[in-house]
């Protein structure tokens, strides 16, 4: 976890001619932007040298899953590229490895060594930087061409850009921000990236799973005939919390307890969400026009849960009028339920694994499923090898902005528009970073909370 630092129009055209659309874009983005390549050729020799920025829980177990996809390249059917290359083959890799570490406290940097050390790979002293600027070390190590950014979401935009700027192909963790100035940082890497032929992979691994691509296809195909409305959830239970210690600041209490302060993980709903968010728009081919939300904060005590909201209900208009209801829960004791689900006048889906009509068979996707942690890493690096490297900042960002803007309606109690948010100058967080005070502003209160 280191450094950091359009209103809405109705189409004219049919909701059925609207998907076409999106499916033929989707069907070039997967071409030009998502090209799901395995290679044997001299390209896919390129060595991989990692840099993790973020050695936190998360940013351990993706160097993990890099080091699991890099070194075990499974290619497991004849719709790839796969010359010279039986069906089912796994081919060691051993040009993999990992180079650096950083994060703002030098104890997460030791535990991710540790457990490094337990593979045999030992990272030394020279190769671990702390603190808020140790992420432009790390940069700076020229033999680094991949790098994991698994920080506090409030730190991906800065870290993502600057890593495009210095020339490295990046895995950055979902969300991508936490704010609207931040989105836009992400989508200037997203642009840089393509200039510079660099590769950027998103934590939203669901892309990267068999199901989900079978499932959506089928749906962008017209299984499900126009669609009529959405709806997706993630219900569940409290997560971990840590307790202050007398010796933490402000600041350090916050950074380690970071999930419950809204300038550093954006509050549940865009932080953990954004995964079905992100299907709800892959399903549509874009994103949607507006967002009228609710929330509150039933369960969450002060201060140690921060003051982000526990519970969250957001309606979202799509440019063709179809409708997206979400829901976001985190409190123990209550039905869980996460998932996403497309309805239309065909009949329905989960997204993932089964489409329903109402007239004939069931669909199921019945195939071997994928560890989505390590295939999103597998896709990067084979696409980086093949010199077609991926490139998902883009639909990272607009799954960011989608939560964004559902998480501002709630906290104001106010209809928001995606072109209002989008170019909103509101910045969550310090102006400056240091570890010291920092006072937490109250519960957003709905009526009094002001959009910028």
């Amino acid at each position: 976890m280191n450094q950091i630092v359009s209103s809405p129009v109705r189409a004219a055209a049919s909701r059925r001619a609207f998907l076409k659309g999106a499916s033929l874009a989707l069907a070039g983005a997967a071409l030009t932007e998502f090209p799901r390549v395995r290679t044997a050729h001299a390209a896919d020799d390129t060595p991989i040298n990692i840099g993790l920025i973020g050695c936190g829980g998360r940013g351990t177990g993706a160097v993990l899953n890099a080091l699991g996809a890099g070194t075990r390249v499974i290619y497991p059917n004849a719709g790839y590229h796969t010359e010279n290359v039986a069906e089912g083959t796994q081919v060691q890799r051993k040009d993999l490895k990992v180079v650096a570490l950083c994060d703002v406290f030098p104890d997460k940097i030791n535990i991710c060594r540790e457990q490094l050390a337990k593979l045999g790979i030992r990272i030394p002293d020279e190769m671990c930087f702390a603190g808020f600027t140790g992420y432009e070390k790390l940069l700076a190590v020229p033999e680094i061409n991949y790098v994991i950014q698994a920080t506090p979401p409030h730190f991906r935009p800065i870290h993502a850009l600057a890593a495009v700027q210095a020339g490295k192909n990046i895995f950055v963790e979902k969300p991508g921000a936490v704010d609207a100035p931040g989105v836009r940082m992400l989508l200037e890497a997203y642009e840089l990236a393509k200039q510079k032929n660099l590769g950027i992979a998103a934590g939203t691994q669901r892309r990267h799973q068999r199901g989900y691509n079978e499932t959506i296809k089928r749906i962008h195909d017209g299984a499900l005939g126009e669609l009529e409305f959405l709806r997706c959830y993630w219900n569940g239970g409290v997560i971990w919390v840590i307790e202050r210690k007398p010796e933490y600041s402000d600041m350090e209490w916050q950074l380690r307890n970071w999930n419950y302060f809204t300038w550093l993980s954006g509050d549940h709903y865009v932080e953990q969400h954004v995964h079905n968010l992100d299907i709800m728009n892959w399903v549509m081919g874009t994103h949607p026009v507006k967002a009228s939300g609710m929330g509150g904060r039933q369960e969450r005590q002060y201060p140690i849960h921060g003051h982000i909201y526990d519970h969250f209900a957001v309606e979202y208009e799509y440019p063709n009028g179809v409708r997206m209801f979400s829901q976001a829960r985190q409190m123990n004791g209550c039905e869980g339920k996460v998932g996403e689900g497309a309805h239309g006048t065909k009949g329905s889906s989960d997204c993932e694994k089964f489409i329903r009509p109402k007239a004939g068979s069931l669909w199921r996707f019945r195939e071997p499923e994928v560890n989505g942690y390590e295939q999103e890493h597998l896709d990067l690096i084979a696409s980086i090898r093949a010199g077609l490297p991926i490139n998902e900042a883009k639909n990272l960002a607009e799954s960011t902005l989608t939560g964004i803007m559902g998480r501002e309606s709630a906290y104001s109690g106010q209809s928001v528009e995606w072109d209002q948010m989008l170019k909103s100058g509101k910045r969550w967080g310090p102006a400056t970073y240091e570890l010291g005070p920092l006072p937490f502003p109250p519960v957003p209160m709905p009526g009094e909370y002001k959009l910028s």
